[in-house]
This record gives structure tokens, C-alpha cells and sequence, in this order.
């Protein structure tokens, strides 16, 4: 730790000392110049007056007084300019904070293009930067515009700080920037959350999560993040009729709210979801539902979109309170587990890339952090991670993409939390002539042994 003005570095002073010197020794030769210059002026003037000179002997008495002093006022900058470069030479700490290591060392020659000496970070507060992408900010702004998000007033939009290892920071921090203009070089916005940090126990280069708290979503439909399967089609959950009989639904998800997903269509409120052995089931199945209870804490997590548990709360009598607010039985709270089947759902998740492409796209990544906080719940767990090579084409590029793939979805899952020392990477399998054509995009996110949701 080092505190503002405490000294770092000392360059060479001596070259800088003279020309300090030699620019003094030159300003007090131009105060002498401009002496005599001022005093033969005082004695041309009278002399003038009295016609016993003539008025070009004043005029070059003026001239030569007048460029002593200019070149006076020049010696004066250079002695300044001189001053400044000697000062330059002892290297202080800007600001109070914590430096990192020296980058030269005794004897090093600096100079423009390597003068980085090492770097000082203030901590507290501390600046967190996020992005949002164009799509998600026009979407943001067209929930505002029609009255279905609202957001609060400028500055108490506040930031929850989630760390690597999914525990929460204490200090909640608010969002003190926006960049008025969108990135030609990532196409996203800038956003900056300030927080306080008097511990210091964050540090610059840190990654974290941020979940915003303080927009109000008004009758928002939310289910856990275990009941939602990531299929080629898009995301579905499985759904219990009047008969008691799984019924597979198309849903389109939107933000978190905690643990659940936001269902911004597919779901109405009073639908039973399961949540439970959804591997097991099929289109028709008889399901002995069990309605469990829905956590009490759902109704306060924080997230983009944190009002969404109120507003769910708000539909009346017949509306489930909390997170779970889709999986009411007849006004009761909770979601509907599979009741009679043996064991629980084993946590596989698939997830499709584009075609020649390893990138996550949003969906996939928020998948793949409820595969991360299944973990945190089941510490003796594993995740296994097995993608497809296609047989067609180049076998070679087939298998550097399907690694690729494999690889990205590793790192999002320890970018999530997961150690790595928990993740299984498995070789990538051939797709055959029998297997759907989208296969060979597919990457296969598995939990074992099972994994509690």
C-alpha cells in the first residue's frame, strides 16, 4: 500500500540538474541585458527631449530594451521548462492505493516508448464495467416504453456483486455510468457500477457478476432455472394437465430472477411445471404431481429484473407468491415435482452452436450458469462435457471445432464458479448417418452423478 506523494522511482538527476543550471545562468544573462538596455533608454530619453539626439537614437533605445525583455521572458521559460524536467525525475504515487510490481529495474533506460514504471490502483471505490449488448438494450428500452419493466430514477439503480465463487459481496454498489454511444468495435454499451470497497478486498482485473436491483416488473411469470430444457427448437418445460398428464410447452425465456427464469411467453399463471425427473418424461405420461413449496426467499432476488416476484405475487388469489409464481395448483405456491419416479433427473443439458461457429450465444450461457449453481448445491457432483464431430466434410476441421466447442463450454462453466478439477471433458463422438443433421452442432452438459435442482 502506498499512500499520494510517497516516492517510487528516482531517475539520473544529474543531466536534468544541468540544465537546470545552465538555464538560470542564461536568464541572469538576459536580466543583465535587459539592465543595460533599461538604463541607456533612461538616458537617451531626456536627451531626446532636449533635441541633442535624435529620434532614431529613441527609437533603437526602445527596440533594444524591448527585445532584452522578450528574451528575458524566454530565459524565465526555460529555467521553468528546466525546473519541471528536474522534477519529473522523482516519480511520486498519484493517488492512495495499491501498486503493483516494478517493471524496471536499477540501471534501465526509459524512455517514450517503454516508460510504463509500474502502476498504482485506488480501491476503494471500485469501478466495475459491464456491457450490454444492442439487442438487449432495445429490448430494455421497448419493455420501458410499454409500461411492462419499469425502472427507477437516475442513479438508484443498484448493483449486487456476485464473486468467482458464487458468494455474494457485501457492499452494494450503484450504477454511475452509461455510455451515451454504442461500441463500433464490440456493439454494446457501456455501463459502470461504482461500489464501495474499504476492505479492499476487490482488485482491478477482477471478474464478478452483476445483478441489478431496483426495476419493477408488474405481473411477471417466473419458474426455477432446473424446470427449463434448452431443446434444438429452443427452450420448453414440462407441464401437468387437468389429467394429470406431462404435456411438453414451448416457452420463451427472458432475464433472471434469482434461481428462476423470467417466461416472457408459453406460460400462463395457474400452469403446473415440473421441475423434477423431467428426463423421464414423455408427451402423455401419467405424473403423480407433489406440489413443493416455493422458497421463500425467491420473492426478494435481485436481477434485472427484480420485480418480478412482487408483480407475480400481485395476480390475486389464484397467483403463486415468490419465484415459482407458474407453478400454482389451484392457489397454492410451488412447482410440481414428479412424485412417484425413482430418482432425480440426471441434469443434462444440450446446447447448439451456429453452424462453423464456437460461440455461446446468451441463451446457452445462462444455461450453462444454472448448470454451474446445481453444482454449488451438490458439492460432490461432476460435470461432464462430450460434443459431436460431424462426418461430412473435413474430418481434421470437424474435430477442431467440436473441441473448440467443448473447450468454450468449459470456460463459461468455470467463469460460472465450477472448478476445474469438477469438469470432465470427454472426446468428441462421430455423428452416424442415423443421427439428426444437428447433432454435429451439439455440445452434451452432464451432471454426475445427479446433481440436486
Amino acid at each position: 500500500m502506498v499512500h499520494q506523494g510517497d516516492v517510487m522511482f528516482q531517475m539520473d538527476r544529474k543531466p536534468f540538474q544541468a540544465s537546470l543550471d545552465a538555464a538560470r545562468a542564461e536568464f541572469a544573462q538576459q536580466k543583465a541585458r535587459l539592465d543595460t538596455a533599461q538604463a541607456n533608454l533612461n538616458r537617451v530619453r531626456p536627451l531626446v527631449a532636449k533635441n541633442a539626439l535624435s529620434q532614431k537614437d529613441l527609437d533603437d533605445s526602445v527596440g533594444q530594451q524591448q527585445a532584452a525583455a522578450a528574451a528575458l521572458e524566454q530565459a524565465r521559460a526555460n529555467v521553468t521548462s528546466a525546473q519541471l524536467n528536474l522534477g519529473y525525475t522523482t516519480i511520486t504515487a498519484p493517488v492512495t492505493g495499491l501498486s503493483s510490481f516494478a517493471k524496471k529495474q536499477d540501471g534501465s533506460y526509459i524512455d517514450a516508448s517503454n516508460s510504463l514504471l509500474t502502476y498504482v490502483a485506488k480501491l476503494d471505490p471500485m469501478w466495475i464495467n459491464f456491457s450490454l449488448s444492442e439487442n438487449e438494450m432495445l429490448n430494455l428500452r421497448s419493455q420501458t416504453a410499454n409500461g411492462t419493466l419499469k425502472l427507477p430514477q437516475v442513479g438508484k439503480l443498484e448493483a449486487d456483486i456476485v464473486l468467482a465463487d458464487g458468494s455474494t459481496y457485501p457492499y452494494t454498489g450503484r450504477i454511475a455510468f452509461a455510455d451515451a454511444s454504442l461500441s463500433d468495435k464490440t456493439g454494446t454499451y457501456l455501463i459502470r457500477a461504482e461500489v464501495p470497497n474499504p476492505k479492499g478486498s476487490l482488485r482491478p482485473g477482477q471478474f464478478v457478476r452483476i445483478k441489478l436491483r431496483g426495476a419493477d416488473r408488474s405481473n411477471a411469470i417466473a419458474v426455477p432455472q432446473n424446470a427449463v430444457i434448452q431443446g434444438p427448437r429452443g427452450a420448453f418445460v414440462w407441464t401437468v394437465d387437468k389429467d394429470n398428464k406431462a404435456q411438453q410447452r414451448s416457452i420463451e425465456t427472458g432475464e433472471w430472477n434469482g434461481n428462476d427464469w423470467v417466461v416472457s411467453s408459453g406460460l400462463h399463471a395457474g400452469d403446473r411445471v415440473v421441475v423434477d425427473n423431467t428426463l423421464r418424461l414423455m408427451p402423455g405420461a401419467p405424473v403423480n404431481p407433489h406440489v413443493v413449496q416455493a422458497p421463500a426467499k425467491a420473492a426478494d432476488a435481485g436481477g434485472a429484473a427484480s420485480g418480478a416476484a412482487s408483480g407475480a405475487a400481485a395476480n390475486g388469489d389464484n397467483g403463486a407468491n415468490g419465484g415459482n409464481a407458474t407453478a400454482s395448483n389451484g392457489g397454492s405456491n410451488g412447482a410440481v415435482s414428479g412424485g412417484k419416479m425413482a430418482s432425480s433427473a440426471s441434469g443434462s443439458t444440450q446446447l447448439y452452436f451456429r453452424s462453423g461457429s464456437a460461440s455461446l450465444d446468451v441463451q446457452s450461457a445462462s444455461a450453462l450458469a444454472a448448470v454451474a449453481q446445481r453444482l454449488a448445491a451438490s458439492p460432490d457432483a461432476r460435470v461432464v462435457v462430450s460434443g459431436y464431430t460431424d462426418s461430412t466434410g473435413s474430418a481434421a476441421q470437424n474435430d477442431r471445432l467440436a473441441h473448440a466447442r467443448a473447450d468454450t463450454v468449459r470456460s463459461a462453466l468455470i467463469v460460472a464458479g465450477v472448478q476445474d478439477a469438477r469438469i470432465d471433458m470427454r472426446k468428441p463422438a462421430r455423428v452416424v448417418a442415423t443421427d439428426p443433421a444437428d447433432k454435429s452442432r451439439r455440445v452434451d452438459v452432464t451432471l454426475s452423478p445427479a446433481a440436486g435442482g
